[in-house]
């Protein structure tokens, strides 16, 4: 039936392209393609996966149709995987077929949705189903959805499905819905306003999953599962609500999770000869409250986060580990990196147990200087220390003709919770950055970049520099090194990339070589263990 349907939309976009005039519609979409050329490099660690050692090369491609035409519309993706390694790093994965489709129509104050959808209460605790291509995550619902418009400023919405996987689904099934508003208080002068929200979301377990979870809990001593009980139904709730006052936003939280058997790394299970060892299944209950709290005004702006997680873990299938069958999303608390050593160690959120704060402070006394420092802390609930970060930057801009910005990160960063490692240290890291751009002409440009940092844990300290000229609108060339200088694990290395991207239009094309060293990579929080990278990347990306 889903090949059928597919077909049928194929052929109705179809035939769009060739006439715009049909039903006075309008038809867009993009193609994103990544090709990686993998070539053998033993020294920096880029060996022992198929890639390296037959397949050389790797290709991923998403090619998204949408069409729209008054109150109705329709999209279809293809998806591309060959010789991928983005859904294993260390292994190959090779698919093709259709990613999404969905259909979407707005009929007076309801709208109607079915296929793959995209949607989230809230910042996502208790539901989120979203897309990261970089981390294979589409979890997309495979369902039905209906919102409506009760009174003007507040909307119901409810929905029913199942959890998207590569090209495939979960067996459990998901539901639920939501309520939200906006209230407008005080007066036109001085408004205040609230954005209320409540969300309920069940999870059923399919059978085949509980059954996996009855053979592995069997094979327990009587003492380890006495206590387990086994339930099929999982519901989660939570409130929310944004209350705005002048310069003043204020944003709060709260989920709850009724309880089910989640499986907890950190338990204690007997084995037949006596002895222990971590991780099994246990009945908990679990909870979440996010909050933050923000100023801005006159160029000054402090935002204040807080966030406390006890037992959140909410996956379709409690037997998955890592990145897999998650439906909720757990906001991140520590400052989102985007430089190459600043970014290098990056806090993957705890959905066990953490307690996190966050402060970002920002000043901008004038159009030429702006300042700015991030302070996050993150522990787990019994006070151990995860992630702690001082970051500080200051920019200074002459017009458009050039500008500077310089500054210093502080980490401490817990290798042994985020990356599985046992017996590791803790990362202590102090790295100085430093980055300058000078425009010859409106259109021709020079940055540069270096960055330091300093630390005896994990691969030993670093330098980093970058050259990029830009020759707008169609050319950057690009040169990079990052140099292990003071290694623990390796002898001094350097890891150059050279890469060129030109532009024109809407298309956009990208030449690399690179060499990359192991590390975590992380989009908003979720973070996994990248492998070292040795070869040619190039990736296309166009909009029509």
């Amino acid at each position: 039936m889903v090949r059928k349907l597919t077909i049928v939309i194929c052929i109705l976009l179809a035939n769009e392209a060739m006439s715009q005039s049909i039903l006075g519609g309008y038809i867009s979409g993009n193609l994103e393609f990544n090709a990686n050329f993998f070539i053998e490099d033993e020294e920096r660690g880029a060996e022992n996966t198929p890639q390296y050692d037959n397949q050389l090369v790797g290709i991923e491609g998403w090619l998204n149709v949408l069409y729209q035409t008054d109150g109705f519309d329709a999209g279809i993706r293809f998806d591309l995987y060959n010789n991928s390694n983005l859904r294993d790093p260390n292994g190959s994965y090779s698919d093709q077929g259709i990613g999404r489709w969905y259909i979407r129509k707005q009929i007076s104050k309801l709208e109607i949705m079915g296929g793959y959808i995209y949607d989230q209460f809230g910042t996502g605790t208790i539901f989120r189903s979203y897309e990261e291509r970089p981390l294979f995550i589409d979890n997309a619902l495979y369902g039905i959805r209906m919102a409506y418009e009760i009174v003007p400023d507040w909307k119901i919405k409810v929905f029913a499905g199942k959890q998207k996987v590569a090209f495939d689904t979960y067996s459990g099934n998901i539901k639920g819905g939501s309520v939200e508003g906006f209230l407008l208080l005080g007066s036109e002068e001085k408004p205040v306003t609230l954005a209320p929200g409540f969300g309920i979301v069940n999870r059923t377990l399919g059978d085949d999953v509980v059954q996996k979870m009855v053979d592995e809990i069997t094979t327990y001593p009587p003492a380890d599962r006495e206590d387990i009980e086994l339930k099929y139904n999982t519901y989660t709730y939570m409130l929310f609500n944004t209350l705005s006052a002048g310069s003043f936003t204020w944003y709060v939280e709260g989920s709850l999770k009724s309880d089910e058997t989640i499986f907890d790394p950190n338990a204690e299970r007997h084995l037949a000869d006596g002895t222990t060892t971590l991780g099994k299944f246990v009945n908990h209950s679990g909870n979440i409250i996010y909050t933050s709290l923000s100023y801005a005004k006159s160029g000054f702006g402090i935002t204040l986060e807080g966030k406390r997680t006890e037992y959140f873990t909410f996956r379709t299938d409690p037997t998955l580990t890592d990145i897999d069958g998650v439906i909720n999303f757990l906001p991140p608390m520590n400052r989102q990196n985007t430089y190459r050593l600043t970014s290098r160690y990056t806090a993957a959120t705890q959905e066990l147990g953490e307690l996190a704060f966050q402060a970002d402070i920002r000043y901008a006394p004038n159009r030429k200087w702006n300042f700015n420092v991030n302070f996050s802390n993150i522990t787990d609930l019994g006070n151990e220390l995860l992630y702690r970060e001082i970051y500080t930057e200051v920019q200074y801009k002459k017009k458009r003709d050039w500008y500077v910005i310089g500054g210093l990160q502080v980490q401490s960063y817990n290798q042994e919770v985020f990356e599985f490692k046992p017996d590791v240290p803790m990362v202590e890291a102090i790295t100085p950055y430093a980055e300058f751009l000078y425009r010859f002409e409106p259109k021709k440009s020079i940055r540069f970049e270096f960055q330091y940092m300093d630390t005896d844990e994990d691969f030993g300290s670093w330098m980093y520099g970058l050259v990029e000229v830009g020759l707008a609108p169609h050319w950057i060339f690009t040169v990079t090194d990052m140099y292990n200088i003071s290694p623990t694990k390796t002898d001094k290395l350097h890891y150059p990339t050279i890469g060129v991207v030109y532009s024109n239009k809407t298309n956009r094309f990208a030449l690399s070589y690179v060499k990359q060293v192991e590390g975590v990579v992380c989009v908003g929080g979720i973070c996994r263990l990248e492998p070292a990278f040795s070869g040619v990347r190039f990736t296309a990306n166009s909009t029509f």
